[in-house]
């Protein structure tokens, strides 16, 4: 029997290492599909999606429309099909729990129509927070955000959404937040179990609930554990990182914290299914360079190929 060269005994070593943390994972993976939001300037369904190939991205946000213009939409879904690019998300970003009884109304009818539109699109999903009873900021947080009547307001909004929509192929979606429910797989968990539709689903944004030392420092544990516990009901995932920054926690792009990106990239491969890892909250395309080159760095540094 030959001996093992060192290099070959560390790759084993490391083999081995990662099977043992993360026993839900098969020989095969996924590719990658990595997404985030372009710069051109241009309304022209080919063009945005050849950018989007341009950058390495085989998964993209929804382009600017409106649900009642069907011949975009027919022409922006031909034309990112082409070019293997599916859309991810649309996003719905209101205040289904807004305290003004209109304006949580109005609120509600634009989810609605969000998620409508995600259907017609053939987007994997239509993602809004839960809200929130915070009377200042829409996101914000509010103690009442924990409770009861929190997560059965949520739970109703939610059965409304879906219902009215009765979307066949696109998911309905909660964010996690980290000062608002769900804020972790069991209590995205409760919120499937409690909702009781086909259409509802996970959506995972591990920065956003690194909330604790405890978190922060442990993060390859909370990242198995989200997995582990949503795995056959995750639609899509964002691309963030933490930083410890004057006693809190602070967001930042990815590479640039201290988040475990190649259990992160591993995990979302594994799903059952293609889940896209959107790149988000970065200001300008040089801020995007920046974060998706390391994402792609990693991936080929762990063997995961980019779709």
């Amino acid at each position: 029997m030959k001996s093992l060269t060192r290099r070959r005994f560390l790759h084993a070593s490391t083999l081995l290492a990662g099977a043992a943390l993360l026993p839900q994972f098969r020989i095969a993976q996924r590719s990658l599909r990595l997404g985030g939001p372009i710069f051109l300037k241009s309304d022209d369904p080919v063009e945005l999606a050849k950018e989007h190939r341009r950058l390495g991205y085989s998964a993209a946000y929804v382009p600017k429309v409106e649900l009642k213009d069907t011949a975009r939409i027919a022409a922006l879904r031909k034309a990112f099909a082409e070019q293997n690019v599916i859309i991810a998300e649309v996003g719905a970003w209101v205040n289904m729990l807004d305290q003004d009884a209109e304006k949580r109304a109005k609120n509600i009818t634009y989810v609605t129509e969000r998620l409508a539109l995600a259907e017609e699109i053939g987007a994997l999903t239509c993602v809004d927070i839960a809200g929130s009873y915070n009377p200042k900021n829409w996101d914000g947080p509010d103690a009442r955000n924990l409770t009861k009547e929190y997560f059965d307001a949520t739970v109703e909004n939610c059965r409304k959404v879906i219902d009215a929509v009765k979307p066949k192929t696109a998911k309905f979606a909660l964010e996690m937040m980290g000062w608002s429910l769900p804020n972790d797989a069991d209590s995205c968990l409760k919120f499937i179990k409690a909702i009781d539709r086909p259409a509802f689903a996970a959506h995972v944004d591990i920065a956003n609930i690194i909330n604790s030392p405890e978190r922060f420092y442990q993060n390859t544990a909370l990242i198995n554990d989200t997995f582990r516990k949503l795995g056959k009901w995750i639609v899509s995932c964002h691309a963030k990182d933490v930083v410890g920054k004057d006693a809190h926690f602070a967001e930042t792009m990815p590479g640039r914290g201290s988040m475990d990106y190649p259990t992160y990239l591993r995990n979302v491969t594994a799903l059952p299914r293609e889940v896209p890892l959107m790149l988000e909250h970065l200001r300008t395309a040089e801020e995007y360079d920046e974060a998706r080159l390391y994402v792609m760095k990693v991936a080929t540094e762990v063997n995961i190929p980019l779709a």
